[in-house]
């Protein structure tokens, strides 16, 4: 039942008082860890690509030429996640990447426990804008290429093009 003047109702109390997505986050050593491990230019190496969310407060370095592999997926949780017909992504190593400013400004959803809490895999957003940033899991992150900054010129849009043409399509996931 929502309180009096909310249209909200509460959320169910748990253990500890907290409703599950309001736990605080029990370990946080993931911060001193890439992707969220601010590094100096010198050890995080060359940039080639830089990327952010729609507001700017969320951005981040990269460190390869080209992902791993990229695709699109139009399976039915990509489509609902992203508000779109597919989801493009493409995956890199955790070290290959390095936010700006940390962890902070990152919001996090697991999608496994539907709790937004920090636990891999996990999808992190900008917590201000809510655009979403990447699919986080043990050892890799997928990307979404739409947020890099590819540049004006014609020629810089096709090397981002080319640099994350999709290898793959994913229909489902059974």
């Amino acid at each position: 039942m929502p309180a009096k003047g909310s249209s909200l109702p509460k959320p169910n109390a748990t253990s500890g008082g907290n409703a599950p997505s309001e736990r605080p986050m029990e370990n946080e050593e993931w911060k001193q860890r890439p992707p969220y491990l601010m590094q100096p230019p010198e050890e995080f190496g060359p940039v080639k690509w830089q990327a952010k969310c729609q507001c700017g407060q969320v951005s981040y370095k990269i460190s390869r030429d080209r992902p791993l592999k990229a695709k699109y997926c139009h399976c039915r949780g990509c489509q609902i996640m992203h508000g779109a017909p597919f989801q493009w992504a493409a995956i890199f190593h955790k070290s290959d990447l390095t936010f700006d400013n940390g962890a902070h400004g990152v919001s996090f959803y697991s999608s496994a426990h539907s709790t937004r809490e920090y636990d891999v895999p996990t999808k992190v957003s900008c917590s201000f804008c809510r655009t979403p940033i990447m699919d986080e899991g043990r050892n890799v992150c997928l990307i979404f290429p739409e947020a890099i900054v590819a540049g004006d010129s014609d020629e810089e849009r096709q090397k981002w093009r080319e640099a994350f043409a999709p290898e793959y399509v994913i229909t489902s996931h059974q």
